[in-house]
């Protein structure tokens, strides 16, 4: 099996922990170091990584948040909850990209469209 550990450069990782935490309805907690974080789904499988702008790593993309919100990334998730997570995302931010829908182009599930403290636009789809 394969997959991908999304890394998000973001200004307070403290705060988009606890942003993602509450997103996914998982526990809250302090970040595992103060310029970086994994938030893993319950088995561990890693959902995103969140790391300090310009903190420990080395690579340029993360050296600067340049002037675009999100630095073009999109973030898609697929949850097994999705009316609890859409209830947990209305507390979360004060309006939506996109409101609840069926994307009827790609998967055909409900998925909603918001923006991270660090604005970062993500889709939250049922599976």
């Amino acid at each position: 099996m394969k997959r991908t550990w999304p890394i998000i450069g973001v200004k307070d990782v403290a705060a988009s922990t606890k942003f993602y935490l509450s997103l996914f309805g998982q526990e809250q907690r302090p970040p595992h170091h103060d310029d970086f974080d994994m938030i893993t789904d319950a088995d561990e499988t890693v959902l995103v990584c969140l790391h300090e702008w310009g903190g420990h790593g080395e690579g340029p993309p993360l050296q600067s948040p340049g002037n675009e919100a999100g630095n073009g990334v999109l973030l898609f998730f697929r949850v097994d909850d999705f009316d609890a997570a859409l209830e947990r995302a209305r507390s979360l931010v004060s309006h939506f990209e996109e409101e609840p829908a069926v994307n009827a182009d790609g998967p055909g599930t409900m998925e909603f469209k918001l923006r991270d403290p660090d604005g970062y636009y993500l889709t939250v789809s049922a599976i």
